[in-house]
């Protein structure tokens, strides 16, 4: 894709999500599109996917094979060694049995599609599928508009449909019930765990997030800025609950922050961190909303890139790179944020070890950004194991899915 191309398409998803390009609107764009350049929609609208799933334990120590199960409700267990590519499970539409690498599992997964409610005015609507513990099939729901595992795969946290909404459900994934709600005084529409499950944070909003605004004709679009308000942060056995309101910092290029652009616990469990479209890229709160210096290793992450921190904070997962005949991305030094090495894949999704990541990739030699899927990847090592079929389509195609990862 060409510069002018590029621009082209950036202009038209901002069209859909927010207000009109301010000045200087294109080299911003140039710049944030270097940085996350396989994240074609920014994450308010984001919709990766893939077709088809496996699961995937890791070897242990001395072994030289990995046992393979195709998702497509029959067992074809399947022996491989690491020598080989290991070919792709027949394809399926969506996952139907577990997908896992090591001790990280693919505790759920998502659907997009917009519903267009008017021809301008419309909002994104997910459609989840939680995995059942019990029987390690992933089950449908449309209860919920968003939903967040906790470590362990025992606990997810959910929100009604209808965001933003009043009360945070706490889901047993056992048996589907709700165990308790929270009521919360500013309406929320994001959730996410602390790393050890502990806590919870939940992002309000007074609008819903997902709100979607596409030009039609000659029409301009209705501006739509962030309506983010702060931040909740609960502990999770008691209940307990504080709350930390963040104003919005315009900046002069008059859009700071996505429709969707939610909070997160740093490694420290402690800090809170949100992504945001100008410099500085990442900014961190404490549990009171007032800005904080970066925990140990956090300072050079990059919102965009869902990996984050290695589990033994040696290692930062970093932006696309493409440097090799492949798609590849960095591995930053978390303590400079300097290359230290690629790997390959597209876009890094969870560490499964200190060296192997769970991405989405294309083929080699494929030119087609949406043609990706699930794989394993492993630093110093030219070998991907897939994990799912290739994606078909772009957003809002039937079948495409996100995956929500947690650790068992």
């Amino acid at each position: 894709m060409n510069v002018e191309e590029l621009l082209r398409d950036t202009l038209r998803e901002q069209a859909e999500d927010g207000p009109h390009a301010p000045p200087g609107f294109a080299d911003r764009v140039l710049a944030v599109r270097r940085r996350r350049r396989t994240r074609r929609i920014a994450s308010a609208a984001v919709a990766v996917a893939a077709v088809l799933t496996a699961a995937i334990g890791l070897p242990g120590p001395g072994s030289g094979e990995r046992d393979v199960r195709p998702s497509d409700g029959v067992e074809h267990d399947r022996t491989v060694t690491h020598d080989d590519r290991t070919a792709a499970p027949p394809a399926q539409s969506l996952p139907r049995k577990e997908v896992a690498a090591g001790n990280t599992v693919m505790a759920a997964y998502y659907t997009r599609k917009t519903d267009w409610q008017t021809a301008r005015q419309g909002v994104g609507v997910h459609t989840y599928w939680l995995l059942d513990p019990k029987s390690g099939r992933y089950e449908k729901t449309t209860r919920w508009s968003w939903v967040a595992v906790a470590p362990g795969l025992r606990t997810a946290a959910v929100l009604g449909q209808h965001l933003p909404v009043r009360r945070i459900g706490l889901l047993d994934l056992a048996d589907g019930k709700v165990e308790r709600w929270l009521p919360v005084d500013h309406p929320v529409g994001g959730l996410a765990f602390s790393p050890d499950g502990t806590k919870l944070v939940a992002t309000a909003y007074d609008k819903n997030p997902d709100h979607r605004t596409k030009q039609v004709g000659s029409d301009p679009v209705t501006p739509y800025d962030s309506a983010r308000t702060g931040f909740h942060v609960f502990d999770v056995a008691s209940g307990k609950g504080s709350w930390a309101p963040v104003t919005v910092e315009r900046t002069d290029m008059g859009i700071p922050l996505n429709v969707r652009q939610d909070f997160a616990f740093c490694r420290d469990g402690k800090t809170v961190w949100s992504g945001q479209l100008s410099k500085p890229y990442t900014r961190f709160y404490d549990a009171s909303g007032r800005k904080a210096s970066a925990p140990e290793g956090e300072r050079y992450r990059d919102w965009s890139v869902e990996a984050g921190l290695s589990s033994d904070g040696t290692r930062l997962a970093g932006e696309f790179a493409g440097k090799r005949g492949y798609t590849s991305s960095w591995i930053l030094d978390p303590r400079t944020g300097r290359h230290m090495t690629e790997v390959r894949g597209q876009r890094l999704l969870a560490w499964v070890d200190d060296k192997s990541l769970i991405a989405w990739d294309i083929a080699e030699g494929d030119k087609d950004e949406f043609h990706n899927r699930l794989v394993l990847v492993t630093i110093g090592s030219d070998k991907e194991v897939p994990l799912s079929g290739f994606l078909e389509g772009t957003d809002d195609t039937d079948g495409r899915w996100e995956p929500v990862f947690a650790r068992r």
